[in-house]
């Protein structure tokens, strides 16, 4: 398929689909479920289906923000068969808040056609890109919270996830790669590094969340750091929202 052919394909209503991975409360005897995220899934049996050659795809083309777009609407149209009152995560690139000046109407009006509150969204800000309007990021950020939307940011301690990043979030998440949280039961610089974020969290009275969970023993250490909040394959996959919802704790 030519590439032409092939963003048009993407773009299509219906050809991504989006699949949900729980972020679970740490600071009770019983897990509990805090949030869900949102993964996108390119179109099925294309050479784009996996996330991260779908989003390469778009940066080259140009068309990060028209992907996502897509991407939001997917993901509130499949979002309709969770529970009505859970915390919904989408990611979203800092240079489409940026540079998209009507994405705050695009997500309103979408969150009000499949009938998502703003207030149950988490926007979690992620970036692979030089730098881009900072003044229009942080225009774009204050409208998110105006309307009620929690703030998260990915990846941290990689990439463009730095402290620069952290200043202009300000976010209400700290979400710790999981580069830095395999093996980290094992590894002292590994609970090092975890134990600083956790502790540059607190003023900003924001909540920490360590990614890519797979075994107890790291589950158990990101825990005595005081990290309140972990998502991961220890839990599950991610999964359609229709067998989350029957797979979630009773609530």
């Amino acid at each position: 398929m030519a590439s032409g052919g092939l963003l048009d394909r993407i773009l299509e209503r219906g050809a991504l689909r989006a699949v949900f991975q729980p972020v679970f409360d740490l600071t009770s005897s019983q897990l509990s479920v805090h949030y869900v995220e949102s993964l996108i899934r390119g179109p099925e049996g294309e050479s784009v289906e996996a996330p991260e050659i779908l989003f390469g795809y778009a940066r080259r083309k140009n068309a990060t923000t028209a992907v996502d777009r897509a991407c939001v609407e997917a993901i509130l149209l499949a979002a309709r068969d969770l529970p009505e009152d859970i915390l919904l995560g989408i990611n979203i690139h800092a240079s489409t808040l940026a540079q998209d000046p009507e994405f705050l109407n695009f997500l309103g009006d979408s969150a009000a056609l499949y009938g998502t509150a703003p207030s149950r969204l988490v926007m979690e800000i992620v970036e692979h890109a030089p730098p881009w309007d900072v003044a229009g990021f942080r225009s774009g950020l204050e409208c998110l919270r105006a309307i009620g939307v929690r703030i998260a940011l990915d990846d941290i301690g990689l990439g463009h996830s730095n402290y620069m990043m952290i200043l202009e979030c300000r976010p209400d998440y700290f979400k710790i790669d999981h580069h830095f949280v395999a093996g980290c039961h094992s590894d002292f610089h590994r609970r090092a590094v975890l134990a600083s974020v956790a502790e540059l969290a607190r003023p900003f009275g924001a909540r920490v969340v360590a990614e890519g969970v797979e075994a107890g023993e790291d589950l158990e250490a990101v825990r005595s750091l005081g990290i309140g909040l972990a998502q991961g394959w220890l839990f599950g996959p991610a999964l359609p929202a229709a067998e989350l919802s029957k797979a979630l704790p009773c609530r």
